[in-house]
């Protein structure tokens, strides 16, 4: 059934497709002439099972693809919270496997239980015909090997491609389980260059699930952003692109040196926590999202201070991003440092969107939906514009907050990726889909600079203005940038990356792909109709900067 489905969604050769069907069927086939009750290989075969119930799911979801790396991936590192938020919105595609693979295995169960068994002659003449159809399918195999352009077994034949990507996963997983010992004698051997006497404070806000699109300051016809445009110290970036639409890589490279082109040296450097505590910083790290023991964890807990404000509440309590605000006040008045550096890891705008704010903050109405199906996308929209007014309230009060230190003070915002919200024909909708999209990569970046950082470091300030009109890679950029603005010295901070830098200079934007291989956006597969919005936003399109 999947083979059948990535028959009508995958853009391969009719020869590669028809091979993906007939093969793979084949060897089944061939399979389940080996037992005397074929419902003994159904339980053999039961991984494949899973794999072809996840991926029906899948292909609900995203329309296209088959189960990524980073699919096995999220299912280990998001909360349980999360899974039935989403589960609540896959009631027809798990409705659908259910009777599929449910009835299969009850057949199965049936013909274990079954005191008959199949003849040897049924088994030899069915073993027959599955030869002529490996035949065929191994034909058709060296075919699209010879003919079709990229073509690999190991991404293009279903479920040789899942199996691969399983295994991918769990080489992953313990490449980062061992996180700890490849990464124990990493420094940064960083330097404050200004007076440590100097008081200074410096803010890195991570939001969630937040696409630039919705956002008034960035060309949004709603007043989604009301307090940020009042803002007179703000550098906006509307030319500003992701390198991932999954959290467990977007914010990783946000909070370190790693970009999508050297993404496999996460396993052996440590975060900009550890960069500023060598720098004679004080680090605090407050995140309203749970631990899941991965990379966000392990470089937020590098930090002196250390908090997931969730992690000891029931699973299903729901904390708004401005608690992080209190928790910051409080560890500030107890600081005594001159120089701190804060990370604050929002909830922002992740699903279910009426959940990420108050009642009292309910500006767009209807916004009560909570099961997401296309003819509620104009409650839905309403309901993610509240979630970045919400952003935007959050963020006026941390620059109110940072107004009162008498300190020198910058803050950077930007969000790990963005969001599908049913947009178009294609009623696509959440993130984290194998081919990503406009709506996916296009997040907002913004800088906040205290009058004071202003009339120290004017020509700092005067760089990011000089810069806001570039093509920007987020995950690329905040770490050097930070650093510059700073004042903070390190061989892996790059001038040519750093926003605050007049050496800055656009480069190749790439996206770092299931298989963390860094590609250019035209490489990625993506459809014309994302093309299109790329240019209908004034955003520069990969191939434009190869030219």
């Amino acid at each position: 059934m999947p083979n059948l489905l990535l028959f009508f969604t995958e853009p391969l050769p009719l020869m590669t497709r028809v091979c993906n069907i007939i093969l793979p069927f084949s060897i089944f086939w061939y399979l389940f002439t080996l037992v005397k009750k074929p419902g003994k290989m159904v339980w053999i075969l039961f991984l494949f099972v899973f794999f072809d119930a996840f991926q029906i799911v899948l292909l609900y979801l995203f329309r296209n693809s088959v189960i990524a790396v980073d699919m096995f991936l999220n299912v280990v590192t998001s909360n349980s919270t999360e899974i039935e938020e989403l589960l609540g919105n896959l009631i027809p595609a798990i409705a659908i496997v259910v009777l599929l693979y449910g009835s299969m295995i009850a057949l199965a169960v049936l013909s274990q239980m079954n005191p008959e068994i199949l003849p040897k002659t049924f088994r030899i003449k069915q073993r027959r015909c599955s030869y002529i159809g490996m035949f065929i399918g191994v034909v058709l195999l060296v075919l699209s090997l010879v003919f079709t352009k990229n073509f690999s077994v190991l991404i293009d034949i279903y479920p040789v491609n899942v199996s691969y990507n399983l295994c991918l996963a769990v080489d992953r997983e313990i490449d980062k389980q061992n996180y700890f010992e490849t990464s124990k004698d990493f420094k940064f051997n960083a330097q404050s260059v200004r007076d440590k006497n100097e008081k200074e404070i410096y803010v890195l806000v991570v939001g969630e699930t937040a696409r630039a699109a919705n956002f008034g300051i960035f060309g949004y016809s709603r007043n989604t952003t009301p307090n940020l445009q009042k803002e007179s110290n703000i550098v906006v970036y509307k030319d500003a692109l992701t390198e991932s639409n999954t959290t467990h890589k977007s914010v990783p490279m946000i909070l370190s040196a790693v970009s999508a082109e050297n993404f496999d040296s996460i396993y052996r450097q440590k975060g900009i926590a550890t960069a500023y505590k060598e720098a004679g910083y004080y680090t605090i790290f407050i995140s309203n999202q749970r631990p899941n023991h991965a990379f966000i964890d392990y470089f937020g807990e590098e930090a002196d201070y250390s908090e997931f404000i969730k992690e000891d509440l029931p699973m299903h309590a729901n904390v708004y991003d401005k608690y992080m605000l209190t928790k910051l006040s409080e560890v500030l008045k107890q600081c005594h440092h001159n120089k701190i550096f804060v990370v604050l890891h929002m909830y922002g705008s992740h699903f279910n969107y009426k959940e990420r704010y108050a009642e009292d903050d309910s500006y767009f109405k209807p916004d009560t939906v909570t099961y997401a199906e296309f003819s509620n996308r104009d409650m839905l929209i309403n309901a993610y514009d509240n979630t970045v007014r919400y952003t935007d309230s959050f963020l006026a009060e941390l620059i109110e907050m940072l107004k009162k230190q008498d300190a020198m003070a910058a803050m950077a915002y930007t969000s790990d990726h963005g969001e599908d919200i049913f947009d178009d024909d294609r009623k696509l909708f959440l993130h984290a889909s194998p081919i990503p999209t406009y709506y996916q990569l296009h997040v907002p970046l913004l800088f906040w600079a205290s009058d004071e950082f202003i009339n120290q470091n004017s020509d700092l300030w005067q760089n990011l203005n000089d810069n806001k009109g570039k093509a920007v890679s987020t995950n690329k950029v905040i770490f050097h940038t930070l650093l510059e603005l700073s004042g903070i010295d390190t061989k892996y901070r790059t001038d040519s990356v750093s926003l605050a830098n007049k050496a800055f200079r656009e480069s190749e934007r790439h996206y770092l792909n299931d298989h963390n291989d860094a590609k250019s956006l035209d490489e990625l597969g993506m459809s014309k109709k994302d093309e299109l919005l790329f240019k209908q936003k004034g955003i520069t399109y990969t191939g434009e900067l190869k030219k």
